[in-house]
């Protein structure tokens, strides 16, 4: 497994390829020849439950943005011939999300794959693309499975995952909120990986997980009061919640409710996206801890994505709509400089 840097004009994100390397840089790129005359770009995720906002239809907007920009900058036949943005909606199913990837792949012909939050529906779609030897840029699900037990040439971990995360908050909080945590964590592939490296992170760094729970996912009713009042019990010093989007909001308004952090029960978010704040208000986060890979405000670039972003789409981008930015047009520059849409020409 190799770390590579990936590059846009725009901004820096870290991608993790199974045994590639980044694309060169510099000198003439060849005349692209196209396998079949045209490149298709699918973007796969959950655009109608609790991933939609952080992902969703905006990061197929995102996706449409790099193309744009691609050609803005190289000309319109830079890619040697028209490019297709499809999409579909995996409803975090696993079965779902495999049965699509094959269907974009072998019907549609799609040349690379994009996004997949849900990390059992990511994990499904990275065999598919191992199979088909079919490009597939993974950025919203976080499992490191990925490029561990199930990596494959044609799978690539863009932008984070739950090592970095635990690395930065599990670390930080450990040293300076308190040794002794409860997690809580939705009980599938990312919320189980998310436990497995929080807690190693914690006792790395001197701290406990006195117990940890699972809660189901999907979770259709929203009701987390059950891990929330074990919590109070507990009286640990951290609670570590590694739900992610719809279900980490419900999770923050309900220890709010419940007061649990005037009882001294400090909260360390695992996964924490720009749409939850806006959620619930920066209030419900107040004194939160978290680690983030990118915002938006982060520099002069970033801004001023951003702004192109809220014009288009109404809403500030997400790490994960920037990370598929990002990964489109890293893609789209691998093409250009290996002359071929190829598969193993690009990796």
């Amino acid at each position: 497994m190799k770390r590579v840097l990936a590059l846009t004009m725009l901004f820096v994100l870290v991608a993790t390829a199974c045994g590639a390397a980044a694309p060169g840089g510099g000198g003439t790129a060849p005349q692209v020849k196209l396998t079949d005359g045209k490149l298709v770009l699918a973007v796969l995720n959950d655009q109608s439950l609790v991933y939609a906002d952080l992902s969703g239809k905006n990061a197929v907007e995102a996706v449409k943005m790099a193309v744009e920009d691609f050609k803005a900058k190289y000309g319109e036949n830079a890619l040697g011939g028209p490019v297709e943005v499809i999409t579909a909606d995996h409803q975090n199913k696993p079965d779902l999300a495999s049965s699509k990837a094959q269907e974009f792949y072998e019907r549609n012909n799609a040349d690379a794959i994009f996004d997949v939050p849900t990390s059992s529906a990511a994990l499904a779609v990275a065999k598919v693309a191992g199979d088909q030897k079919r490009i597939y840029m993974n950025i919203t699900a976080a499992t490191t499975d990925l490029t561990g037990a199930n990596c494959n040439k044609y799978t690539f971990h863009y932008a984070y995952d739950t090592y970095m995360l635990a690395a930065g908050t599990g670390k930080w909080a450990t040293e300076n909120l308190g040794k002794q945590w409860y997690i809580i964590y939705p009980n599938y592939a990312f919320g189980q990986d998310m436990e497995k490296s929080f807690r190693g992170a914690v006792e790395k760094n001197g701290g406990k997980v006195i117990q940890s729970d699972g809660s189901p996912f999907p979770n259709t009713t929203g009701d987390f009061s059950q891990l929330l009042l074990k919590a109070a019990q507990l009286k640990p010093q951290v609670l570590g919640a590694m739900q992610a989007g719809g279900d980490l909001v419900n999770v923050v308004k309900q220890y709010n409710e419940f007061k649990l952090k005037d009882q001294n029960i400090k909260l360390a978010i695992g996964l924490l996206f720009d749409t939850d704040i806006t959620a619930l208000g920066a209030d419900a986060f107040a004194g939160v801890v978290y680690t983030t890979p990118w915002v938006w405000s982060m520099d002069d670039q970033s801004r001023q994505f951003a702004d192109k972003f809220l014009k288009r789409t109404g809403i500030r981008p997400t790490f994960a709509h920037a990370g598929n930015y990002s990964a489109a047009w890293q893609y789209m520059e691998a093409i250009r400089r290996a002359g071929s849409d190829d598969a193993d020409a690009v990796v």
